[in-house]
């Protein structure tokens, strides 16, 4: 076997751990940006919601919409709104990239194993 378990469970750890970031990054993006309460739930509404109705790109555009719909739906004005959903999409590209980075690092093992 090219893999022992002690590496399949780091590489489900890994998974599992870039899987809890990248619901969490977002929220976490909107929140340093100045998002409420509702910005945030606003936005991980939004997240769902788009990966149902215009997957895979509705996640990023529906936690946008989202944020930036709690935020107005707060109270704040147009241009706080749309820090907050500016910072939901910040986030979003943390999340791509920390899964980009560990589908490289899987990669890299399993070419490594079969070479």
């Amino acid at each position: 076997q090219p893999f022992s378990a002690t590496f399949l469970l780091a590489m489900a750890a890994l998974t599992i751990l870039v899987t809890v970031l990248d619901y969490v990054v977002p929220a976490a993006g909107a929140k340093k940006y100045g998002a409420s309460r509702m910005g945030v739930w606003g936005s991980v509404i939004g997240m769902f919601i788009g990966l149902f109705v215009m997957p895979p790109w509705g996640m990023v555009v529906g936690a946008f919409v989202g944020a930036v719909a709690g935020e107005l739906f707060s109270g704040k004005e147009g241009k706080k709104a749309l820090k907050a959903g500016w910072g939901v999409f910040v986030g979003n590209l943390v999340g791509v990239g920390l899964k980009l980075a560990a589908s490289i690092i899987m990669l890299f093992f399993y070419v490594k194993a079969i070479l």
